[in-house]
């Protein structure tokens, strides 16, 4: 099982949270959850209203969208990010390829965060902005 020192190191290399000091992620890591999941379990499933993300400790999950396979992800990685932040629907499925250890970050006790430490909100704003930067030059050359 992993550490509360790994949760941080996993949250660091999160590109949302990459800029947050060491303190600021012991907050997001106090509002998250460690989940244990076996191999083929459903984690989210595109379509459905989501609340919530997930920082891949150990494990491989699989992201499929519109039932094609689009990704394999493994520790470090990040999915649901954009259902944090805004509830909307997911963007795409995700399922546990591998028997799979995550760290949930639930919505409420993230705003919650959000509310105690401001700075983080600004963070996220600009590690946003970077990577709608990033898809306008990857889209529009």
């Amino acid at each position: 099982m992993p550490s509360r020192k790994q949760h941080l190191e996993s949250l660091k290399q999160v590109p949302l949270f990459s800029a947050c000091t060491k303190k600021e992620l012991e907050k997001v890591a106090r509002a998250s959850d460690e989940v244990t999941m076996t191999a083929g379990t459903l984690i989210v499933d595109q379509g459905q209203t989501g609340r919530e993300a997930f920082v891949i400790l150990d494990g491989d999950v699989v992201v499929k969208r519109n039932n094609r396979k689009v990704a394999t992800l493994g520790s470090g990685a990040v999915l649901g990010e954009l259902s944090l932040l805004d509830h909307g629907p997911r963007t795409a499925t995700a399922i546990c390829e591998t028997d799979c250890t995550l760290l949930v970050i639930e919505g409420r006790r993230f705003l919650g965060v959000l509310d105690d430490v401001p700075a983080i909100s600004h963070k996220l704003l600009a590690s946003l902005s970077d990577r709608i930067r990033e898809l306008d030059r990857q889209y529009y050359g």
